[in-house]
């Protein structure tokens, strides 16, 4: 069966179109329900990769059934170069479980013990205050892993009610905790020596990989990266909770954007075979501004925020003295605002994540786009707007799963593992201890 997805290939310059563009023979539809297997393509080697016994057929386990397992499971549709088949789902909600396992003629699991013995891969898409526990349950039944961002964090002490504000509780306390969480969770890794992919799609946008790219080929230094994520709030019924959501605007949106900059900066120190260029300081500001006692409530922004910040600002310092500014805040009209900009010392570039330019739309009336999807949180479809051609694309999911099933099939370690998510939770928590402690400059802990 073939399908016209999109193909890219694994170069030493990172994830990239085909220059010839998708040939028949990688438009297979590679996960499979029925008999038959598929040929077996080679996959291009990557530089520096380990050795391991290839792994051409991968059957997927997803932990959780709500937004970001609609698309997961649609990214693992468009793999190519091995067997990957979604066995089915896990969700501790029935109803949940099994009307998404339903929809997709996957299997419903009635516990997450049962799905570990069906699958080589759990794809984590719960809730973070339970990542943990899922990964280091994963990797000790010798099972591959995927967190979904944020990686892990701080949801208050054990016995914390409904009453416990994580605004008001030592963040020093939760800086050690989260840093604690994200070591535990690496360990067990590396003692299963299974892989694990971080779910941070923003790595894989097409156009941070070209950013990529041009700093490989030119030997750019990057000298100041500013980026940012935002909206008018999340759709989650927990997020604004921090015992269910580790924080508020920093943890929730500006984790993407933070982890961008992370990145940026380790392929810059990678490029010409030396070290990556890891995170040393952190300054911050957090702000809740939908709670102020001046704000005014038009009805357009999400206000029911219980303890967490609603806007929050991020100066980071890198082991080379480079520097990135970070922004992320829950009172932004007009759809989803994803950019990051890089000054190098010989160039700049812009990276427009969401929303950007393919399609310039001006819609007169409302009513007659109501089924059709424009892109992510627009708030109106009446006057222009900039729907997206491939959002799923464009933000970097389908690639990412492509990565990390190519780290699994061939060996070596996906472009966003280990590292990047134990230093994103490190600098989100320091982060939040220098804003308890009025912006003042805060090392950042190496996990």
């Amino acid at each position: 069966m073939y399908l016209p997805v999109p193909t890219f290939r694994t170069t030493k310059f990172g994830l990239s179109w085909s220059k010839f563009g998708p040939r028949r023979s990688d438009l297979r539809l590679i996960v499979t329900t029925s008999a038959g297997k598929p040929a077996k393509r080679e996959l291009p080697q990557r530089e520096g990769e380990m050795q391991m016994a290839p792994k051409d057929r991968i059957r997927v386990g997803l932990v959780g059934s709500g937004f970001a397992a609609r698309f997961h499971y649609d990214s693992f549709l468009r793999v190519t170069g091995a067997e990957v088949k979604v066995v089915g789902v896990y969700s501790p909600t029935r109803a949940n479980r099994e009307k998404f396992a339903s929809e997709r003629n996957i299997r419903a699991f009635a516990s997450y013990e049962e799905l570990l013995e069906e699958v080589d891969l759990v794809d984590v898409l719960s809730p973070p205050y339970s990542h943990e526990e899922y990964v280091v349950r994963s990797a000790e039944a010798g099972r591959h892993v995927i967190v979904e961002k944020p990686f892990t964090g701080y949801f208050g002490p054990a016995d914390a009610g409904e009453d416990w504000r994580g605004n008001d509780f030592s963040k020093e306390t939760m800086l050690s905790e989260a840093v604690a969480s994200a070591r535990r969770m690496r360990e067990a890794v590396e003692k299963a020596g299974v892989r694990l992919g971080y779910a941070e799609n923003w790595v894989y946008a097409p156009s941070i990989q070209k950013e990529c790219e041009i700093i490989r080929a030119t030997g750019g230094q990057v000298l100041w990266l500013m980026a940012e994520e935002s909206h008018s709030g999340s759709g989650s019924a927990v997020y604004g909770i921090w015992r269910k959501s580790g924080g508020g605007s920093l943890m929730g949106k500006g984790c993407h954007p933070l982890t961008a900059c992370l990145y940026l900066k380790q392929v810059e120190g990678m490029a010409g075979g030396g070290e990556a260029i890891r995170p040393k300081t952190v300054s911050a500001r957090m702000h809740r501004i939908t709670r102020e006692a001046a704000f005014r409530d038009a009805g357009f922004l999400r206000t029911d925020y219980f303890d967490i910040e609603d806007y929050c600002q991020v100066h980071v310092t890198f082991s080379d003295g480079m520097v990135a500014d970070v922004f992320s805040t829950e009172i932004v009209l007009g759809g989803v605002h994803n950019w990051l900009e890089v000054s190098c010392n010989n160039h700049r570039m812009r990276c427009n994540i969401n929303p950007v330019d393919g399609c310039v739309l001006y819609n007169p009336v409302e009513k007659q786009l109501e089924d059709v999807y424009l892109t992510e949180k627009l708030g109106t479809k009446q006057g222009w707007s900039f729907p997206s051609p491939d959002e799923d694309w464009m933000t970097g999911y389908p690639q990412e799963n492509q990565d990390f099933i190519d780290a699994i099939a061939k060996g070596g370690e996906p472009q966003c593992g280990l590292t990047l998510g134990c230093d994103t939770v490190a600098v989100v928590y320091a982060a939040y201890l220098s804003d308890e402690r009025g912006g003042a400059e805060v090392e950042v802990p190496q996990v």
